[in-house]
């Protein structure tokens, strides 16, 4: 889940770029200092809003603990090339393949096999390839095990979970009605 671009600005896209770079020079002095784009949020912030569902996590084994004693340590390197980094955790098989920005493994993996379902070791975020999005790991208790497993091994200690009473989770099973403080 990438923040990158959240809250920075590209001077070409604030409103009055027009003014500032041409035309009456000067006569609109200060009118766009201190504004606030606020036309840029969501994707054209480079923001990326993670699903909190999937229909392919029936796809994923039952997390129990032989299933999770196969997740192998984050700093395991690609199965096919070897490479030590960028390296993702197929859900399905456990299987450890390289990223599309390296030599595209796991993007073939999952066109070989169907396995949609991967957990990245460079920042933990789960994505789907079927649904081409990624999936929050707090809202969707499924993916929660494994998450954690991989959490363990990558710092040595439990994730931070958020409570599911702050979660907005569109299936309507949050407790976000509820009066609990």
């Amino acid at each position: 889940m990438s923040s990158a671009g959240a809250g920075m600005h590209s001077s070409s896209s604030r409103p009055g770029k027009e003014r500032e770079d041409g035309g009456d020079e000067g006569s609109h002095e200060g009118e766009v200092e201190g504004d606030v784009d606020f036309d840029l949020c969501g994707a054209a912030a480079g923001w990326v809003e993670a699903r909190t569902s999937c229909p392919h996590l029936p796809t994923m084994p039952h997390a129990g603990a032989d299933d999770l004693a196969r997740v192998p340590p984050p700093d395991s390197p690609c199965s096919r090339c070897h490479h030590p980094t960028e390296n993702w955790l197929c859900l399905i098989c456990k299987d450890v393949l390289c990223s599309r920005f390296i030599n595209k493994h796991m993007l073939y993996h999952y066109q070989e096999t169907g396995h949609c379902l991967a957990l990245s070791f460079s920042d933990l975020s789960v994505w789907c390839f079927a649904c081409d999005s990624y999936l929050d790991v707090q809202a969707i208790l499924e993916l929660r095990p494994v998450y954690e497993v991989a959490h363990l091994l990558k710092f040595g200690q439990r994730p931070p979970f958020r409570s599911l009473d702050v979660l907005d989770l569109s299936s309507g099973q949050n407790g976000s009605s509820s009066s609990q403080s």
